[in-house]
């Protein structure tokens, strides 16, 4: 199915000479002179192989047919990632290139969409943000609390991120699962 570049995001397929290729990242770019572009990087599913395109955000891009559905994170061993549907309780590894840099953000029980072509895991979109808890921050340094500044932090999954000052650790806080990058202070 044919669609226009521009509404492309993070985890679509696109077929590009008859070879099927996942977006890993899509941005739309309008300068202030020339035609809109979509910047699109993508990694070809047969091989792994990453492609850097770009197109006229009105130009027709040829979407493959995905079958999307919800799936539940269940645990992670040497065959990859397992992931079950809960309406017909199938079980499905995704292996670990496919899951690539978004691992340290699955959480047992997480609800994520899972792309399939021809009953093989292609990709998977994860919630937009999801809750950890900080086990390593520096110490308040007095006044510093007035300007904007952030700290660095540790997260429960590993990750490094910035927070605000009065978060310490043992604090839960929101987190984005595309970059890591600190919302707010969880509300429970």
């Amino acid at each position: 199915m044919k669609v226009i570049a521009s509404s492309l995001r993070k985890g679509n397929v696109v077929e590009k000479d008859g070879k099927l290729y996942v977006i890993l990242f899509a941005e739309n770019i309008h300068p202030g002179k020339g035609t809109p572009v979509t910047q699109l990087d993508m990694r070809r599913i047969s091989d792994g192989v990453k492609v850097s395109e770009r197109y006229r955000t009105t130009e027709q891009v040829e979407r493959a047919y995905v079958e999307e559905r919800e799936h539940t994170f269940l645990y992670r061993d040497a065959e990859g990632f397992h992931f079950m549907n809960p309406e017909s309780y199938d079980q499905v590894a995704v292996p670990e290139s496919v899951v690539g840099e978004m691992a340290p953000y699955l959480k047992e029980g997480m609800a994520v969409q899972i792309s399939q072509y021809n009953g093989i895991a292609i990709s998977l979109v994860l919630p937009q943000r999801t809750t950890f808890e900080v086990v390593e921050t520096e110490p308040v340094t007095k006044g510093q609390t007035a300007s904007s500044s952030y700290k660095p932090a540790t997260l429960s999954n590993g990750v490094r991120t910035l927070v605000p000052p009065h978060i310490s650790a043992g604090t839960r806080v929101v987190v984005m699962t595309a970059d890591g990058a600190y919302v707010e202070r969880a509300k429970d």
